[in-house]
């Protein structure tokens, strides 16, 4: 485990608990915040003998880093980027329609935090990412990703074009977003099943080996001038369409 930092924010911290408590090592909360949301997060604490205090709103100001904590903050053991087996593992365990997202060597520390909230936004089951040439859980990514970083499982590979193949062998779909005359239109797409949803990188897009390994290429309708959109945009547009079909 890396070094504990503050985490903050009503979901964040209440998303820990439920799934990772032991990570959280001390709860501060904001005195005067005595509403459902905060006695909610009490509750679920309380198991777990987590040590609390009430401080004032401006040292929460100075440990969320002016973040908007809502009143709560928790010292937290990070989480730490997974395996490949734990990645095969967690499909082996899906019991509904998995929803992965998997970029394609992002360098850009901002979006890939961006890219992570997004994905936690819409409650895909992880991201992942190749081990070189691509950002990790860096501190940049973890204030952009807002506490999704902690709660998002992340998962970094050696190969990628070996990891998708896998995937498919376990029935997972893969569909790349590409500008590329054999691609449809994302909204014509059905996402509703198993996904594994792949962006490219910055300015490069996918790679030609993994836009081979996709099972189908998707590309954006667009009317205006430019042909392409940053990779966390355009994986929020494509993440929230398979959030939509699948609501």
């Amino acid at each position: 485990m890396a070094k504990p930092d503050w985490v903050f924010g009503l979901h964040t911290v209440a998303a820990i608990l439920e799934r990772h408590p032991e990570r959280i090592l001390e709860l501060c909360f904001q005195q005067g915040r005595e509403d459902q949301r905060i006695q909610n997060i009490q509750a679920l604490a309380e198991p777990h003998g987590i040590p609390s205090r009430l401080s004032t709103r401006q040292t929460l100001d100075e440990l969320a880093k002016d973040g908007n904590h809502q009143g709560v903050v928790a010292k937290c053991r990070l989480a730490q980027p997974q395996t490949e087996q734990q990645l095969y593992e967690l499909v082996e365990r899906a019991r509904e329609p998995l929803l992965l997202l998997v970029l394609d060597s992002v360098t850009d520390p901002h979006n890939l935090g961006a890219c992570i909230r997004t994905a936690d936004a819409v409650g895909a089951a992880g991201v992942i990412t190749t081990r070189d040439k691509a950002a990790g859980l860096t501190p940049v990514v973890r204030r952009v990703a807002v506490g999704a970083a902690e709660v998002v499982p992340f998962f970094q590979v050696t190969n990628l074009a070996r990891t998708l193949d896998e995937l498919k062998q376990m029935g997972i779909w893969v569909a790349g977003s590409a500008i590329d005359e054999t691609a449809k239109s994302l909204y014509d797409a059905d996402l509703t099943g198993h996904l594994a949803m792949v962006m490219g990188a910055e300015g490069k897009g996918l790679r030609r080996l993994t836009k081979d390994k996709c099972d189908q290429l998707l590309y954006i309708p667009m009317q205006g001038s430019v042909d392409s959109l940053n990779v966390s945009v355009a994986t929020g547009v494509c993440l929230f369409e398979a959030y939509r079909q699948r609501s």
